[in-house]
């Protein structure tokens, strides 16, 4: 289950430049290192050894996200990013049920207005992140008058964490 957590736009900023450095630098090194290799063991001294210099580029680029998804991730400074990858992930499920969590909303099932809060907010939070705040302009009438529906209807507007049962129970909706 993703929770939405407080996290300061300058601090993530910060923390994902440093992290993606890290992995470009790890990249360049792991590609040129494969691709040396591979043109120097299999490849012919003066020839064309395009493909082995390719194959090279893309063992490293398989061994960059092996090595980012099984020994970096955990890392504390790979934490904002892997922080905004696991928001964008959520937001995108719930994008992909869009139109059955609108359909829910005007139904007035609780379910799909708590999932429509928590994209919402998850929305607005990645904006501010990247520091996109123009995009989410365009949605403030839409959100506050969300959370004024849920308002009536007594139900919680903050809904920081996703529930993967409400993504389930909005399936049916149409």
């Amino acid at each position: 289950m993703f929770e939405i957590q407080p996290m300061s736009p300058e601090h993530y900023r910060r923390q994902t430049r440093r992290s993606t450095l890290v992995i470009v630098l790890l990249f360049l090194l792991l590609a040129m290192l494969c691709a040396t290799a591979s043109s120097q063991l299999f490849g012919t001294p003066g020839g064309d050894n395009f493909k082995w210099n390719l194959i090279g580029v893309l063992a490293g680029l398989a061994l960059t996200v092996a090595f980012v998804r099984l020994q970096l991730w955990s890392r504390p400074f790979m934490a904002a990013a892997v922080y905004g990858w696991r928001l964008k992930r959520s937001l995108l499920r719930v994008t992909n049920q869009m139109h059955q969590v609108k359909a829910g909303v005007a139904r007035g099932d609780a379910q799909a207005m708590q999932l429509l809060r928590f994209y919402h907010l998850g929305l607005t939070q990645m904006h501010q992140l990247d520091g996109n705040s123009g995009e989410l302009s365009q949605l403030v009438r839409e959100i506050d008058a969300h959370r004024e529906a849920m308002a009536q209807r007594g139900l919680d507007p903050q809904q920081q964490p996703l529930d993967p049962a409400w993504l389930e129970a909005v399936k049916g909706f149409k």
